[in-house]
């Protein structure tokens, strides 16, 4: 049996409650030549009997009799994969029907290594939908990887060989994916996100991502610091809130070094990093302080084109 194009990896624990419409939003593709792996992690809800009521041959299944965590799972996953590209799927999230073709239309092209999607963020308790706001350049997301997380990671999808060499960074749970993307910046790896919105992105209080907050962030900040260090800039210069006098002497340093090691970068996608640098809420200041932004965004993509 041939390999298929692409390898669907799904992670699940207690996802009793999702995770037939996420099995369901895959086997609906307008594109065939996949396999879904799913692998069950410890579940102690139905998760494994809602598996076993889908037939369809394409489906893998992997139980595990205890919770070995997300990053193992995940890993797991991307060693079973036998397509030539991976793209993840979480057990509580939807893929539109022409997900999978339009992501490998996109990387058959060559344009990028790794690409994500904009999508809808559905906010399970109030069923509010919004639409994602992102920068889809492979600049700007090598760029804002200082400030943030990029890539909605189950809208990914990228060359398998990738994710075989560089796996998920053990003991990184609750901020795995962000620590890969640093990782795969800082090695050259092409990103770009594409315009369509090809997921639902399921936001309640049982993620791991809403639970272990505190924890993820502690991990961001130290995959940061090395990002920063990795692209030349130190991490005193770190985004962070601070008075006009500090950003004048380090914000600025910042926006430049940024803009020099990382050609090309937007001036929207400056302008949103330089934003971390200010204080929210600035009242009868805030056309001043969004001026100050503007300005500053300006220099810095003029500074990437020296």
């Amino acid at each position: 049996m041939s390999n298929p194009v692409v390898s669907v990896l799904m992670p699940a624990f207690n996802a009793e409650k999702h995770i037939a419409q996420a099995i369901e939003s895959i086997l609906q593709q307008n594109f065939a030549d996949f396999e879904l792996i799913i692998l069950n992690d410890g579940s102690t809800d139905r998760t494994s009997q809602i598996i076993s009521q889908f037939q369809d041959p394409r489906i893998q299944t992997i139980e595990l009799v205890s919770n070995q965590g997300l990053v193992k799972a995940r890993n797991q996953l991307v060693a079973a994969a036998r397509g030539t590209y991976i793209a993840f799927l979480d057990a509580d999230d939807i893929a539109m029907p022409n997900r999978l073709m339009s992501q490998v239309a996109f990387l058959r092209s060559d344009t990028a290594d790794i690409c994500g999607s904009a999508h809808y963020s559905l906010y399970e308790g109030s069923g509010r939908m919004k639409a994602s706001k992102q920068r889809y350049s492979d600049a700007d997301i090598r760029a804002l990887i200082t400030v943030a997380s990029p890539l909605c990671n189950p809208s990914v999808m990228g060359k398998s060989e990738i994710f075989k060499r560089f796996p998920y960074p053990a003991g990184k749970d609750y901020a795995e994916d962000y620590s890969l993307w640093a990782d795969l910046a800082l090695a050259g790896y092409r990103f770009a996100n594409l315009k369509e919105k090809l997921i639902t992105y399921r936001i309640h209080q049982e993620q791991t991502s809403q639970i272990q907050n505190s924890k993820s962030q502690l991990i961001f900040a130290n995959s940061r610091e090395q990002y920063l260090h990795g692209l030349g800039i130190s991490p005193e210069l770190t985004p962070r809130s601070m008075q006009f006098g500090d950003r004048m002497k380090l914000a600025i340093p910042f926006i430049s070094k940024l803009n020099q090691a990382i050609p090309g970068i937007s001036i929207l996608a400056n302008y949103e990093i330089y934003a971390r640098f200010q204080f929210r809420g600035n009242g009868v200041f805030t056309p001043f302080t969004r001026l100050e932004r503007l300005l500053v965004s300006l220099l810095g993509s003029l500074r990437g084109m020296i």
